[in-house]
């Protein structure tokens, strides 16, 4: 009998592309989502790409607690992958409460129905940034959790530390935090990308919207950091490798892989990319011309961030593959796609 896998969230730009990679695997997979940060369109990609036209999906909020409970009631689910929170590290500055009261109760909800409903495998959608700046790069999964420098941040490292609570006190509960860096790309079939609303808070979607003509000028946030170029280190991962990812991790839970109740795994390529690099890989790639200009640096954002994955590589049996270069082309495919359907 094919395992159930609840995503949570997953109308949105990364659970869009799990839910494709569980479906290929041969899961079964449950989408629920309040749809406040997205609209249908990559859930009807995701139906497109794997001919699950039968997909369920539940619109609710994570927030609701009943809501959560009839779910769990409603399917036997083996396993939750969580991605219903909000992510946008500025807006996070500005309305803390809005992430703490957000982001905390509705992983707490999912806890609480995989514990009344006998136990469940938790993947929780961790990121990079509960690393905060860190003082040696790469950062390893034994780098030490440093000050948050914003509520966003505090959220996932605060959401860890209840999951890993959580699986010491609660019979049946397992739990794996992938920490993953920076995800950008699209799915090579141009039907499921990345799709904010309003303004993007993300670097590829405010490149490609330039780059088609929705946003007038690119802003690139400082170019006084003590780095060659002057801005800002990161480790972008393609959208599909880190799908694969959460995918190597459901099997490692499900299959009784695991090691200890609570694990954790960096996601990312390993490889460090400022972002002038990106964006003048992007003008390069796709053989087109930018509008961007230099202002002032972010609040919130940390300079340098990149990951040693080599714990994910020997453990998960998983590491990026897809190069920047193709990632970029196919965030650029996904653009134009939704130009010409719209």
């Amino acid at each position: 009998m094919k395992k159930q896998v609840l995503v949570s969230g997953g109308a949105g730009y990364i659970g869009s592309h799990v839910t494709v990679e569980l479906i290929e695997a041969g899961y079964d997979v449950i989408v629920a989502d309040n749809m406040s940060n997205c609209d249908l369109t990559c859930f009807e990609g995701v139906k497109k790409i794997t001919g699950r036209t039968d997909l369920p999906f539940i619109k609710m909020d994570f927030c609701d607690k009943a809501a959560v409970d009839q779910l769990f009631t409603d399917y036997k689910i083996d396993a939750v992958i969580h991605f219903a929170a909000f992510k946008a590290v500025g807006e996070s500055v500005a309305e803390p409460l809005k992430y703490y009261s957000n982001n905390l109760i509705s992983f707490m909800n999912v806890l609480d129905a995989a514990r009344t409903h006998g136990g469940c495998n938790v993947l929780f959608s961790s990121s990079a940034t509960v690393y905060g700046e860190a003082e040696v790069l790469p950062v390893t999964e034994q780098t030490p959790r440093l000050p948050s420098t914003s509520p966003y941040g505090n959220t996932k490292q605060m959401c860890e530390d209840i999951l890993r609570d959580s699986v010491k006190a609660y019979e049946g509960i397992h739990g794996i935090a992938l920490r993953y860096f920076n995800p950008i790309g699209a799915h090579p079939s141009a039907l499921i990308g990345e799709l904010p609303r309003g303004v993007p808070n993300n670097l590829v979607p405010f490149i490609t919207q330039t780059a088609i003509g929705k946003r007038e000028c690119l802003s690139i946030f400082g170019k006084d950091y003590p780095t060659e170029d002057g801005t800002c280190l990161r480790d972008y991962i393609d959208i599909v490798d880190l799908a694969k990812a959460h995918v190597a991790a459901v099997s490692r839970m499900v299959n009784g892989k695991m090691e200890k109740e609570y694990e954790i795994f960096n996601v990312g390529t390993g490889r460090p990319v400022s972002v002038y690099e990106l964006v003048t890989k992007f003008e390069k790639v796709n053989n087109l011309k930018l509008n961007y200009k230099f202002v002032d640096r972010r609040p919130g954002d940390v300079m340098a961030i990149w990951a040693d994955t080599k714990l994910a590589n020997e453990k998960l049996g998983w590491k990026a593959e897809r190069t920047v270069e193709e990632t970029l082309a196919a965030a650029w495919a996904w653009e134009k796609h939704l130009a010409e359907n719209r």
